[in-house]
């Protein structure tokens, strides 16, 4: 009976935004005592460090990064590690672990609110729920998942968001900062902005910021010419090709009440796909927010949807080319100075409607183009355009990339992660 009142309400939820707004008031305040109570119940441990990554949906990003050391590091060798997954991405997962010590929690299970209230530490690259407030003697550490260009959180200031107000999205970032011990920057430039867009500034909090690079681009500084074509092979990716990755990020103000976040890949990249030489393959990677259904089966053996895959590292360095718009992929890929496109369609409409930017755009490390014949054309006259911005390039890896040299993970361990002497 509750599993159909719970799907009824859930339907109603999807369907009107008034309902939606005071379903999840309501579901709030009952999982704040819900919590309170197993948090109360559960001492804290101080050998039990516990992961997420984008909301359970992923194993990715800095989380992993840092689970894969402290998994090799004889420090930890009495220490649990706890991973927490969706329901179906859990069922996926799990062969992958071998580790005798990590355990896997259901994402909003009894299980997984019991580990996170006793865990000494928590590992995450997103917000935590806003009823889950962690103990005195414990310790969040925020890895955040990228260095952005589009304004985010408290910074944000145009109204565009479908899915949460302006003003509750800035309450959401201040109140999850409120409980943040370590804050993972990559550079003075995400200090500054983490500063302002989460309030630490407002919260005093500023010394929380440590700048040692993010985890998760180690694996971009080690990697061996040896693992691109293991990769390959892997994802069925032919090895006498270029490869490009088409890396798009999400719009605000496209999201569909019982969808989610869409994005109109058919009428803005559907002409370069059909145009572009046999010589090349395209790698489709939609912003993990974006729930657009691709059929791409008439372009099979051409082009490869992996949206799915979990860790976008491994897209990265099979890639000769990125086509990316506002998302915060370039960063991260510039470390591999290969070359970058910036497919900005939309671009007046995003930045004076959605989202403004931190950086001037003349300091990307690509052109900018707004149309698919543009984006066609500077594919096939890649080489020039990397030669117009070899100085740009290197100037911008040293503005943004510069703590990027494959020890971040090793530096965020020795900071974070305290042990007894």
């Amino acid at each position: 009976m509750k599993k159909v009142i719970k799907k009824t309400l859930g339907h109603f939820k999807n369907k009107n935004y008034l309902f939606k707004k005071l379903y999840e008031m309501a579901a709030e305040t009952y999982m704040y005592f819900k919590y309170k109570k197993i948090r109360h119940q559960n001492p804290t441990d101080d050998n039990i460090i516990i992961f997420e990554s984008f909301i359970g949906k992923q194993y990715a990003c800095s989380p992993k990064a840092i689970y894969n050391y402290v998994i090799k590091d004889p420090r930890f060798s009495e220490f649990t590690f706890v991973w927490a997954f969706r329901s179906g991405k859990l069922k996926q997962i799990k062969n992958e672990f071998t580790d005798t010590r990590t355990i896997l929690v259901e994402y909003k299970s009894k299980k997984y609110y019991e580990y996170f209230s006793k865990a000494k530490y928590w590992v995450t690259n997103w917000r935590t729920q806003p009823f889950m407030t962690k103990k005195k003697n414990q310790i969040v550490i925020e890895t955040w998942h990228g260095t952005p260009l589009k304004k985010i959180g408290i910074d944000l200031k145009i109204e565009g968001n479908a899915t949460a107000s302006q003003k509750k999205s800035h309450r959401m970032y201040l109140n999850d900062a409120k409980g943040y011990d370590f804050f993972i920057s990559p550079s003075a430039f995400c200090t500054k902005v983490f500063t302002t867009a989460f309030g630490l500034d407002q919260l005093h909090k500023e010394h929380i910021l440590i700048e040692t690079g993010y985890p998760r681009n180690d694996f971009l500084l080690n990697y061996k010419q040896d693992d691109t074509n293991s990769i390959k092979s892997k994802l069925k990716i032919p090895l006498d090709k270029k490869v490009i990755l088409y890396a798009p990020t999400w719009r605000d103000n496209q999201f569909a009440l019982g969808v989610g976040n869409t994005l109109d890949v058919e009428n803005h990249f559907s002409k370069f796909m059909k145009s572009i030489s046999d010589d090349y393959v395209i790698i489709m990677r939609l912003h993990y927010l974006v729930a657009s259904k691709l059929n791409l089966s008439e372009y099979e053996g051409k082009v490869f949807n992996y949206s799915q895959l979990d860790d976008v590292n491994l897209l990265y360095v099979i890639s000769d080319i990125l086509i990316t718009d506002y998302s915060s992929v370039f960063f991260d890929y510039a470390n591999l100075h290969r070359p970058i496109l910036f497919y900005m369609y939309d671009l007046d409409d995003y930045q004076n409607n959605v989202r403004d930017f931190y950086i001037d755009l003349k300091e990307l490390p690509g052109p900018i183009i707004k149309t698919e014949e543009e984006l066609l054309d500077a594919v096939y006259n890649i080489e020039t355009i990397e030669n117009k911005y070899l100085d740009l390039y290197q100037t911008f890896c040293d503005t943004y990339n510069y703590l990027d040299d494959g020890k971040a993970t090793e530096r965020v361990v020795n900071t974070c992660i305290k042990f007894d002497s």
